[in-house]
């Protein structure tokens, strides 16, 4: 988190450079999302396969810039629980909105690094298992998260690669035991730079 701290505030201190370029359009994706869980009665399942599609803007210069994204993300994972003598597996899905704000610099004309904060709403959950009891997850509306990667730029698509770790818990606890869970992603996104 203080990288991602210093690295807008360098971005933020050299004002001229980001008046330079501005580009906006359309990006998709897929991304193959985990969820971690912590807890005595709990772990960690397979990952799930998910997409996002939405819109992004690029401000900057030629070496630093900031690209700010709107996105509808569909994502999920998948954890155990153990209940007496039998194995719960759980599965979570999640359609939320994604506003991830990227800073980064490039290298070379087309290569990029760039990282920074990610702010989800989620619109919507679904959670079941494979037990017979009902099921009321408790997530929250929203959480925060971070985002680190490389892109490219190559003519007007830009291509990037990111990965998302989670900042806050999703949920405090199932059927009453305490876990800490979070959603993790891998991202890889494919962008076209209108203008």
């Amino acid at each position: 988190m203080p990288i991602i701290i210093l690295l807008l505030s360098q971005i933020l201190t050299y004002t001229p450079l980001l008046a330079q370029e501005f580009s906006i359009g359309p990006k998709i994706g897929v991304s193959q999302g985990g969820i971690s869980v912590n807890g005595s009665s709990f772990s960690s399942g397979n990952d799930k396969i998910g997409y996002h599609a939405g819109l992004f803007a690029r401000l900057g210069g030629n070496h630093i810039f900031i690209q700010p994204e709107v996105l509808y993300t569909n994502t999920g994972g998948e954890f155990t629980s153990i209940q007496g003598n039998s194995t719960v597996s759980y599965t979570a899905q999640f359609d939320k909105i994604d506003v991830p704000i990227m800073a980064g610099f490039k290298i070379a004309e087309v290569f990029r690094l760039q990282a920074g904060p990610t702010l989800a709403f989620i619109l919507d959950s679904d959670l079941s298992s494979n037990s017979a009891l009902p099921i009321e997850p408790d997530y929250k509306k929203a959480t925060i998260a971070y985002q680190a990667g490389i892109g490219l730029d190559i003519a007007n698509l830009i291509l990037d690669l990111k990965y998302e770790g989670a900042l806050g818990k999703l949920a405090e606890s199932y059927a009453g035991l305490p876990t800490d869970q979070r959603q993790n992603q891998l991202i890889l996104s494919l962008g076209i730079r209108l203008f």
